[in-house]
């Protein structure tokens, strides 16, 4: 979940920072062109040319509109497509698109409260015909947001990086589950997801248990994003991840404990040209179930109506949510101080079929992200939930994101 840029065809994003990656393939032909006059050689962490014997799925290749000297093919996300697991949690490079998203609650022994999100987005860059196989080869850029909500601090920290694959400061594993950009990473090793990110005032050390099994979202293998045929992804969650590690916050390490949300999505074209942006919510309830609802936020001010959401049982099964069957709105907004955007803020929402009826409030008002190459920003932060379920009291946290209120995701770059 989708900016149209540099390649003058809409391609997917959930979110807004791998809008970003596109300033970087502006020059990305004519790295991949001259590459081949670069010195070879296995590039340290990346797998070597293995296939994952992936399901077999409906699929079929969108065809790039790139400079003449490079041509692209990449696989849509269409229905049919049958999830296989550890082995979708690795790199799907025959998609354009795709991200590793983490975000989660955390609680350090003295009882201070913070948020985080470590994410690592993924974006193919075609290859112009005739290039050598080699390191230097541009076929993917990798972009990753760190933040840190410091609840008592009252302050929002949050730092990106933007790395090259192909000479060993970035990648993906094609034959298991590794990302990194530098020395900020993620990784599965027996079971558990590790998640190491650092800058010079704040980082994150945790180690996550997936929890509950994976939660498939949409339906028939795909989450649908528009009308058009490939506007989807392929998208999953682990919706209840118990956390252990530290987080380093101004020379300070604290031991923490608490709870996160991943998800995984791959794809290659979703954002249409009538959408501006969208809105997502991940929310734990303390009855140990979860919702996850998005909006895509329409040019004339409606939804479109393949927005939908996902509730997760506390053993694990799920239910797909149409738009039909919720309803989001905003109590109140928020003008940023950087970018002048203005965010909806302090919503409502209702499953009435579930008898759900919630409000969600944001632990800090500034949490945008601002990103320092490209000037588009976005906010996402930590939340607290009250509200009743089945008549009774609940109370829960929540994620937010809000993308196209500080600038209109459809604008050419």
């Amino acid at each position: 979940m989708r900016k149209r840029i540099i390649f003058n065809r809409s391609i997917s994003n959930r979110f807004v920072a791998i809008l970003l990656m596109s300033l970087l393939l502006v020059s990305s032909a004519n790295l991949s062109a001259g590459a081949a006059d670069k010195p070879s050689g296995k590039a340290s962490g990346q797998s070597s040319e293995q296939s994952l014997n992936k399901v077999e799925s409906s699929s079929q290749v969108v065809h790039a509109n790139l400079p003449s000297s490079a041509k692209s093919e990449y696989r849509l996300a269409l229905p049919g497509y049958k999830f296989k697991f550890p082995e979708d949690h690795f790199s799907h490079d025959e998609f354009r698109t795709e991200w590793w998203y983490y975000t989660g609650h955390l609680q350090s022994n003295s009882g201070k409260e913070f948020g985080f999100e470590l994410t690592f987005f993924r974006s193919g860059v075609p290859v112009a015909d005739g290039v050598k196989h080699g390191p230097w080869v541009l076929k993917n850029v990798y972009m990753t947001h760190l933040a840190l909500s410091d609840v008592a601090g009252k302050k929002f920290y949050h730092d990106e990086k933007i790395c090259r694959a192909g000479v060993g400061s970035a990648g993906a594993a094609e034959n298991g589950y590794k990302v990194w950009t530098e020395n900020w990473s993620v990784k599965r090793e027996n079971g558990k997801h590790l998640l190491v990110a650092k800058d010079k005032e704040f980082g994150i050390n945790l180690q996550l248990d997936e929890g509950k099994i994976p939660a498939i979202h949409g339906e028939h293998g795909v989450s649908q994003k528009a009308s058009c045929v490939g506007c989807a992804s392929h998208y999953y969650s682990f919706t209840r991840m118990p956390v252990n590690g530290s987080v380093s916050l101004r020379g300070e390490n604290l031991p923490v404990k608490g709870i996160a949300w991943m998800d995984h999505e791959f794809g290659s074209n979703q954002l249409a040209a009538d959408q501006v942006g969208w809105d997502w919510y991940s929310i734990h309830l303390d009855d140990n179930t979860e919702l996850m609802l998005y909006v895509m936020r329409l040019k004339n001010g409606r939804y479109d109506p393949n927005s939908s959401g996902t509730y997760v049982l506390s053993d694990g099964k799920t239910e797909h949510l149409p738009l039909s069957s919720y309803k989001v709105a905003a109590n109140g907004s928020w003008v940023s101080p950087h970018t002048g955007g203005k965010y909806p803020s302090r919503w409502h929402v209702s499953v009435p079929s579930r008898k759900i009826d919630l409000n969600i409030e944001p632990l800090l008002e500034d949490q945008e992200l601002l990103s320092r190459r490209g000037g588009i920003s976005y906010w996402e932060g930590t939340c607290k939930v009250s509200g009743t379920k089945d008549t009774k009291a609940v109370t829960g946290k929540a994620y937010v994101e809000l993308t196209g209120y500080a600038r209109e995701l459809n604008k050419n770059i």
